[in-house]
This record gives structure tokens, C-alpha cells and sequence, in this order.
């Protein structure tokens, strides 16, 4: 490893312990780095019911988030090959959404496996996008994924309205599933997901050497001996899990997939075994950092981490439209 990289993941690990102390000791009720670290150990005191019930659920929600939705972005870049591709511009985030809200109205008894049908929704979103991507020539299937996206995250969202229009008692807040955050986190909600985000990130790292050759496309990675259909897949199912875990407890996040790849790929360049760490660590960090703004410019009121990743995440997305304009002048 590069001495640069090396530096890039421990500035940013350090950054990650920064931010997560701070979440720990920031909000409407300032706690000094003792008292919050009392409280998160020793759990005793109004300062442990506030770690320990209110901020460490909110920063390990926001780590794990981070985690899974940079690392879905990485995957479904590398395996659709266009840059713009993460969790909520594919559709994935509405598909699962819509599938947890389908739980909380009819099958309330199954909230426990939550995860699972956010998985089926995830998979099912991504796997029309692919569809319709692959039913038009080549030239113009980058561009028609991310049409194809918008489409289908434009139908599901139009189904998870409804559903909460319907059913209004469900849902605490529309509102606030649809831009997501993770001021309603409990640490009960937790461990599926965290299971789940941390074994697909490890799976990860398996299918790197295969992604990384899809950057000469497909017919010479194919004959690098890389099953491309096969790694192709995995990619998908490991980003649907990712996106799902994330939506079952945080809702809707939207645009970390789009701007943390991009961000570590100035930093270390887009060999993603070095990817995948640093957009893990740096999409932990944005989360964290979203959820605190959110908490503390506004105090005592309070604006969903969402807010945040969309007001950077759109003209974010807006400038590499328009750089890709650009390129192909």
C-alpha cells in the first residue's frame, strides 16, 4: 500500500473517531468528553440514558450507513461501469422503502425480518433498471440506466406515498422515511443490519479483483477469465443488501453512494481494493457529520441527516451531469 493511502485511511479514520465522539457529546444537551464517556461505559446518570438510549444508537445508525450505501456505490459503479449509478439514482432506496412500508401496513408480525423484504425490494428495483438498461444498443445503455432509475425510484416512491397516505397511523413520518435519518434509531434495530453491512462489505473485497478488470469491458475482462455475468451479479445482490439494511432502520438516504466513490477515487484513484476502504470510512463520516449538523445547527430543533446529503448530493450529481456533457463535446 502507497504511503499516501495509508495516510488518506488514517487521516480519515481518525476523522471517523472525531466525528463519532462528537455525536456522542453534541445535541440539546451538551455533554463534556467525560461525562460522555462516563455515560457511554458506565451507563449510570442522566448522561448514560442519553449516550446510551439517544446519541450511540444515532452514531452507530450513521456509521453503518455510511458504510453500506459508499460501498453499494463502489459495486454498482464498477459492475454497470457508469459513474453516476449509486442506491437512490438506481431506484434502490424506493424499492426497498416501498417493500418496509408493504411490512408495517400488512404484515406487521414479520417487522422482525424487516431487512429481508427491504433485500427483495432492493434486488427488484435494481434488476428493472438492468432490464430496461439492457433492451436498448449499447451506445445509449449508460445513459438509459440512469433514465431507467429515475423511473422506477419515481414508482416505488409513488407507492411508499400512497401506502402512507393510506395507512397514516404506520408511519410516525413520511417526511422524515423519505429523506431519512437516524434520530428515531434504537439500538435494538441494529444488530441484523450491522451483521449484514459488515459481511457484505468483507464479500466485497472478493469480488475486487473481478471489478476491477471490467474496466477494459467486458469481452477482454472475459477473457482474463473473469465470469462477468457471474461477478456482475454478485455486485447487485451485495449492493441490494447493502441499500437494504440501511433503508430497514435509516429510510431513505439519498446521494452517499453518488458522492463518497467519487471522493475517495480523487484521493486514491479507483483500484477498488483501495477504493472500498476509504469510501467506507469516508461515507461513515459523512453520515455522522450530516446527522450532528442536524442536530446541533438548528438546537433545540431538529433537520434529518437527509436534508444535508441532499443538499450536497444534488448539485453534486447536477455537476457530473454536466461534466460528462462536457467530456463527450
Amino acid at each position: 500500500m502507497k504511503r499516501k493511502t495509508l495516510a488518506v485511511i488514517i487521516i480519515l479514520s481518525a476523522l471517523t473517531v472525531l466525528l463519532s465522539v462528537s455525536g456522542l457529546m453534541s445535541g440539546s444537551v451538551r455533554l463534556s468528553l467525560r461525562e460522555a464517556l462516563s455515560g457511554l461505559f458506565t451507563g449510570e446518570g442522566s448522561a448514560g440514558v442519553i449516550v446510551g438510549k439517544l446519541r450511540l444508537p444515532r452514531v452507530l445508525g450513521a456509521l453503518l450507513s455510511g458504510i453500506a450505501l459508499s460501498t453499494a456505490g463502489v459495486l454498482l459503479q464498477s459492475a454497470t461501469g457508469n459513474d453516476l449509478c449509486s442506491p437512490n439514482v438506481t431506484g434502490m432506496n424506493a424499492g426497498s422503502g416501498l417493500l418496509v412500508m408493504a411490512v408495517l401496513c400488512f404484515l406487521p408480525s414479520l417487522i422482525p425480518i424487516i431487512p429481508v423484504f427491504a433485500f427483495f425490494g432492493s434486488l427488484l428495483a435494481v434488476t428493472l433498471v438492468i432490464l430496461i438498461g439492457e433492451s436498448v444498443p449499447a451506445y445509449g445503455r449508460k445513459t438509459t440506466v440512469i433514465l431507467a432509475g429515475v423511473a422506477v425510484g419515481a414508482l416505488f416512491n409513488a407507492g411508499i406515498s400512497f401506502l402512507s397516505q393510506a395507512y397514516p397511523d404506520v408511519l410516525g413520518s413520511y417526511v422524515f422515511f423519505s429523506t431519512g435519518g437516524f434520530s428515531g434509531v434504537r439500538l435494538s434495530e441494529l444488530p441484523v443490519p450491522a451483521l449484514i453491512i459488515l459481511l457484505c462489505f468483507v464479500l466485497s473485497f472478493v469480488l475486487a479483483p473481478s471489478l476491477e478488470l471490467f474496466c477494459l469491458g467486458d469481452e477482454l475482462a472475459a477473457n482474463s477469465g473473469v465470469n462477468v455475468r457471474r461477478t456482475r451479479i454478485s455486485a447487485l445482490l451485495l449492493a441490494s443488501a447493502l441499500t437494504a439494511a440501511s433503508v430497514s432502520y435509516a429510510g431513505l438516504l439519498g446521494f452517499v453512494g453518488l458522492i463518497v466513490p467519487h471522493m475517495a477515487g480523487r484521493l486514491v484513484g479507483r483500484k477498488i481494493r483501495l477504493l472500498l476502504p476509504v469510501s467506507a470510512l469516508a461515507g461513515a463520516s459523512l453520515c455522522v457529520l450530516s446527522d450532528l449538523l442536524g442536530r446541533t445547527l438548528f438546537a433545540p430543533s431538529e433537520v434529518s441527516a437527509g436534508v444535508f446529503l441532499n443538499l450536497l448530493g444534488a448539485p453534486f450529481f447536477i455537476f457530473l451531469l454536466l461534466r460528462r456533457k462536457k467530456d463527450n463535446a
